[in-house]
């Protein structure tokens, strides 16, 4: 089987960055955003979808995480589909519960061509403002609402049908968006397995 790698590189007047990704690899990774928390969540993105990655990023951070954060998001979602290529064998989808602590989560993603992202709440309605004013960091605060703009620019630009269901919160974001990354990776490990037995795309139009 060809090897499904990949280096891109992105370069606009906020943000450089540079993806390297091997989506058939062991987990290893090297993660520079200038973004702590978000090194963490895709070093352990990597880690769980048995992803080996590359990110090296340098933004206009002395503005905000913004651009940084979207950008990130836009360039890895971009060297996923490029990857993947034809997408011959494929599972294409990938389901996937992770707990943390009090935290539980479900990722479910379909490699579709047909991006979307939704995020459902089991919990009380007000839990969305709630999340919205959360941030975890010292020096570079990261947000419920960064994870969600970081998320919708990788499902928009690697062409996936993502659905994030929030079962529990106990309150710590850090234990919710941890569950998230972790749970995001083992689904598209999951969905980007070759399965023996397909042959073409796993689609009935015969293209994806």
């Amino acid at each position: 089987m060809k090897k499904r790698e990949v280096k891109i590189a992105r370069k606009t007047k906020e943000t450089t960055i540079t993806v390297k990704i091997a989506i058939d690899g062991k987990g290893k990774s090297d993660i520079k955003t200038g973004i702590g928390f978000l090194d963490h969540m895709l070093t352990l993105f990597a880690k769980h979808g048995f992803f080996d990655l590359s990110i090296i990023a340098k933004g206009d951070l002395d503005v905000d995480i913004h651009h940084t954060n979207e950008d990130i998001g836009i360039t890895l979602g971009s060297a996923f589909k490029k990857a993947l290529g034809n997408k011959k064998g494929i599972t294409r989808f990938g389901d996937s519960f992770v707990p943390m602590d009090g935290c539980l989560v479900r990722v479910v993603s379909d490699i579709s061509n047909r991006p979307s992202l939704y995020i459902h709440y089991k919990t009380k309605r007000d839990i969305e403002n709630l999340l919205a004013n959360l941030a975890i960091g010292d020096s570079v605060k990261y947000s419920f609402v960064n994870m969600e703009q970081f998320t919708q620019a990788f499902v928009v630009n690697a062409g996936i049908n993502m659905h994030i269901e929030i079962l529990a919160f106990d309150k710590d974001l850090h234990h919710l968006i941890e569950a998230i990354f972790k749970a995001m990776g083992r689904s598209f490990d999951e969905a980007t397995q070759i399965d023996k037995r397909a042959k073409g795309v796993p689609s009935t139009k015969g293209m994806l």
